[in-house]
């Protein structure tokens, strides 16, 4: 990683002398790759070959050429490549050419977001409008915008259909009769942008994409799955995951890339300001990308910043216009635009174009435009905050230089322990390989309505239950009256009215995670809908009392109703945002297994639970622009319950007092431990801090002894949890450094405090926290065998 990239350097060398306060914790270069190229598959459709080199494609990269003939032959295939690199034009080849051979074939492609969907449908437009004999296709997108009077005229005529695991579960899969001729006649199924299903929404997209292949067997057709994924590291079995099939994966990339200069970024302390408990303040890393990257256009780099938010994206995009116009270009000002999910689709199209074109110098955008849109050409990327993943920091990166062109890449740290370690620890950002994706669709909680959704679709048959590994929850569905067995199978049994049937169950699944009940936002002023919450988060979201933001307006939170699933909010410029306070108990619902517990050493077990977790709003706590507190709140909110899976560490008080730590010291301890591990998931799963929770207890009800859980925020499990029990040593080594490399002196935002906390980060003891995560390296060095373990029932 030591390549010259003049381009880079300058670059970072411009943002360097514009912010001395600020830190460059760490600059590398990485050198210029040149492409490799394959010739032609020898059964592509001579047509095809004409027109792409006739817009400008002469041969393939060889990574294009190698999925291409791994699909040609029938074997499911991931190409799993660099941003922009033209994965497309691997699976659309092999797909275009069995169009064109067969009249009668027929392809599927998913997409997790409307924008790539689009991207893609109007590339494979324009090819099929120009081939003679490729205009029967008639590409078409399947979607929640698609007008009811189209979609007969699709299902009838159209042999490439642009969709969405949405649709595909509950429209396409819902009524497959009517799909009974694109599904007879299925030869391949694109998965675009595969890494993006984790976590929850992982295990319901494998789900949905198992009942897809049940279904097109049961109308004789198997189809070859071609996935299309960013660098992960395992990309095959992440694949094989999700459609539970053997998956070959293509990871050479045969596209060139210019060189790129990536820069780790630390913003500078805020003169003044104290958060809670006295804690220094960081300037805000959107507020700090904005004015890079209105220094950057200023340079003449087309940059892209990215963010985390649909607001930030606003925020952004208004801050570095007016950046540039205090630079004395408001010229480039008014090429500055935002861009995130919720626009028109024209509007959309527009922004990606001006960009691509150079009409736009800067855009600040969320992730959506991190994935597969072409928009090429760019100098610069800088990203607010680590975006969550090793495997999205790269795609991100990836959007600059991949024209040739040398670059510039932007980290810069949010106050916050994961972007803290990070910046000061390079080698785990930029040296390590890029997570697994974690997701499972063995998840009990999920895997109950998915069966019951197949058993509708086509009666399960012992095939189907054992390829689903379900048959405890079909003996579940059985007894609560769900499911009948017959001579041909398991069918639905339908329920009394208001219960699950046959004719709700499709629409009661929730594709994407969450409750499935949602709690409808409106403006008392004059009754119009603002939008909607999943009603697991409103407690904490909109609660009464709440600021709540909404395309740029503010709002104040009336009152919540859980019984009529209604938030009441009232326009308001409230000079102030709340967070929710909340009480957590958790209980250990069944003892761990001898492969779920581990004594790594006497005195410490590391267990593997399925938990039940009670949280109840409490009140909320008023805070000021710059982070100073001015009032609590407190309120009474109904409980609500979960079971989950967590990851436990369970201590012998008679260890603590050995690492120094007091009966005094526990709580605090353990509580600023446990943010810190919470905070550092992220680097051992594929998962987001909001994703999970933590409690710590000097003596929980069910070990009898000193107790920090970390659990995952959705029912049934993500995978989170399983991941950090599996890597424990290793997340809790990054959590020991995390803490000790961080200079304040009794904790701060960036170390042990948790935006998040529901007991306003108190205690917190950083002290008692560096003796125990030092003393954890140490013993969970070399694990021994469990020979006895704390009390559970």
């Amino acid at each position: 990683m030591n390549g010259s990239n003049s381009l880079g350097a300058e670059l970072s060398e411009a943002i360097i002398h514009t912010f001395p306060a600020s830190t460059c914790t760490f600059s590398t270069s990485i050198d210029a790759s040149p492409a490799s190229f394959a010739p032609w598959p020898e059964w592509t459709d001579p047509e095809l070959v004409t027109h792409l080199t006739g817009v400008g494609i002469p041969r393939l990269f060889s990574h294009q050429a190698e999925t291409a003939q791994l699909a040609h032959e029938g074997i499911d295939v991931v190409v799993a490549t660099g941003t922009s690199s033209g994965k497309s034009l691997g699976y659309l080849v092999p797909i275009l050419t069995a169009l064109a051979q067969d009249p009668s074939a027929c392809a599927l492609y998913l997409t997790p977001t409307k924008a790539l969907g689009s991207d893609q449908l109007a590339a494979v437009t324009r090819i099929t409008s120009e081939i003679d004999h490729l205009r029967s296709v008639h590409p078409a997108p399947y979607d929640g915008d698609t007008p009811a009077e189209a979609r007969a005229g699709i299902r009838e005529l159209t042999r490439m259909v642009f969709t969405n695991p949405d649709m595909m579960h509950s429209s396409i899969l819902a009524n497959h009769q009517r799909w009974a001729r694109l599904l007879r006649h299925l030869r391949f199924i694109v998965i675009d942008e595969c890494h993006t299903y984790r976590g929850v929404f992982g295990a319901n997209v494998a789900l949905v994409l198992r009942r897809l292949l049940r279904i097109a067997a049961h109308y004789g057709a198997h189809p070859t799955v071609i996935a299309a994924s960013a660098t992960t590291a395992d990309p095959a079995a992440h694949a094989s995951n999700l459609i539970g099939r053997q998956v070959r994966a293509v990871t050479e990339d045969g596209a060139p890339t210019g060189a790129r200069t990536i820069m780790l970024w630390e913003p500078s302390f805020i003169d003044g300001a104290e958060g809670e408990h006295g804690a220094p303040v960081r300037r805000a890393a959107t507020t700090e990308a904005a004015e890079i990257m209105a220094t950057l256009v200023a340079e003449g780099a087309r940059t892209l910043t990215f963010v985390r938010s649909r607001r930030s994206a606003e925020l952004v995009a208004l801050r570095a216009a007016e950046g540039l116009s205090a630079l004395g270009r408001p010229d480039f000002a008014h090429r500055i635009a935002a861009y995130r999910a919720g626009y028109l689709a024209e509007d959309r199209r527009k922004l990606e174009k001006d960009l691509d074109e150079g009409l736009l110098l800067g855009v600040a955008t969320t992730n959506a435009l991190e994935l597969g849109i072409d928009v090429g050409g760019l100098d610069a990327v800088v990203t607010a905050g680590f975006p969550g993943t090793v495997a999205s920091f790269w795609q991100q990166a990836g959007r600059a230089g991949r024209r040739g062109q040398g670059s510039l890449v932007v980290l810069v740290a949010r106050d916050e322990p994961m972007d803290t370690y990070l910046v000061n620890h390079p080698e785990a950002l930029l040296e390590r390989p890029v997570e697994n994706s974690v997701f499972n669709p063995k998840n009990p909680f999920v895997l109950r309505s998915h069966l019951y959704c197949a058993a509708i679709e086509q009666p399960l048959s012992e095939q189907d239950i054992d390829d689903f590994s379900a048959g405890e929850v079909v003996a579940e569905l059985e007894e609560a009256g769900l499911l009948r067995r017959r001579a041909r199978g398991w069918f639905p049994t339908p329920l009394p009215p208001g219960e699950l049937s046959p004719e709700t169950a499709h629409s009661a699944v929730q594709i994407r995670g969450g409750s499935g009940e949602e709690i409808m936002i409106v403006d008392v002023s004059d009754g119009r809908l603002l939008g909607s919450i999943d009603s697991a988060r409103a407690a904490t979201q909109v609660h009464p009392g709440a600021a709540y933001l909404h395309q740029g307006q503010s709002f104040v939170i009336e009152e919540l109703d859980f019984e009529d699933y209604l938030a009441l909010a009232r326009p308001a410029n409230p000079d102030y945002f709340t967070i929710a306070r909340t009480e957590t108990e958790i209980r250990v619902l069944s003892k761990p297994d001898d492969d779920e517990l581990i004594n790594y050493s006497p005195g410490l077990w590391v267990a593997n639970l399925e938990v039940e977790v009670t949280d109840r709003v409490v009140g909320y706590v008023v805070k000021l622009a710059d982070g100073t507190t001015a009032d609590l709140v407190a309120l009474e909110m109904p409980e609500q319950r979960l079971t989950t899976r967590a990851v436990a560490y369970t201590i012998d008080p008679l260890a603590l007092s050995a690492m120094g730590i007091t009966a005094a010291d526990i709580p605090g301890g353990l509580h600023a431990a446990e943010h810190a591990a919470i905070g550092l998931l992220p680097l051992i799963a594929t998962c987001d801090r909001w994703d999970i929770g933590g409690v710590s207890t000097a003596l929980h009800q069910d070990t009898n002894l000193p107790t920090v859980f970390v659990y995952d925020g959705h029912p049934g499990g993500a995978g989170f949890a399983d991941a950090g029990f599996q890597r424990f040593p290793e997340w809790i080594e990054a959590t020991f450094e995390a803490v000790r490399s961080c200079g304040c002196e009794s904790g701060c935002p960036s170390c042990v405090q948790s935006p998040k906390c529901g007991n306003g980060n108190n205690p917190l003891d950083k002290a008692a926290a560096l003796k125990l995560l030092g003393a954890l390296v140490t013993m969970t060095a070399k694990p021994d065998q469990p020979s006895s373990s704390p009390e559970l029932p």
